[in-house]
């Protein structure tokens, strides 16, 4: 771990994978083998597992659970309290390993809202918008916004943030957008 990361002194920081830049808050737990970027802000009390994946400024608030097997872009915001699940049918009996879990992707300038949980086995698109409280089940496309229980898509976002029209217009900031199969990407007449 670099010098230049500021530990809480009530946080445990077991990994040697931590970037340059990045501030662990209190009680925040990063295990051994996880792997976190440069000039990340991990939030109180987060928890960061072994085999997770976290890119450069990614900022995870108070009370988030990353798991084994979870993999953060870079530019990512992660609410308040977002919980991600890597093991689609836990039972104390039947034990499953790594081997077993499913991977999650969240594609690099997502955000993810407070207490939103995330289960495995799903990508999260690039400039994707969760809404706080959701429960995502699916893949989410690259620039939509989806909220509720189970998730579901409501539209589409700008890189900035705002809601787009059904142009595919940014209000905000004028950006333009044109439907992929994957989701959004900038339109090139820019």
């Amino acid at each position: 771990m670099s010098e230049e990361v500021f530990v809480h002194p009530s946080a445990l920081v077991e990994s040697d994978e931590v970037g340059a830049g990045t501030y662990v808050w209190a009680f925040a737990h990063i295990m051994k083998g996880a792997i976190v970027g440069e000039n990340c802000k991990i939030g109180d009390h987060a928890f960061i597992e072994s085999g997770a994946v976290l890119g450069d400024r990614v900022t995870v608030k108070n009370g988030c659970l990353i798991w084994h097997g979870v993999h953060i872009g870079d530019d990512v915001f992660v609410g308040p309290n977002v919980v991600f699940t890597n093991d689609l049918t836990p039972r104390v009996r039947h034990q499953t390993t790594a081997e077993d879990w499913l991977e999650t992707e969240v594609a690099e300038r997502a955000s993810l809202g407070a207490n939103s949980t995330i289960l495995s086995g799903i990508r999260i698109g690039r400039n994707a918008f969760v809404g706080a409280g959701s429960v995502v089940t699916r893949d989410v496309p690259d620039h939509a916004l989806v909220f509720g229980n189970p998730g579901r898509q409501s539209g589409w976002v700008c890189d900035c943030g705002s809601k787009l029209g059904d142009d595919l217009v940014c209000s905000a900031c004028g950006c333009s957008y044109e439907e992929t199969v994957r989701g959004l990407h900038e339109s090139a007449s820019q």
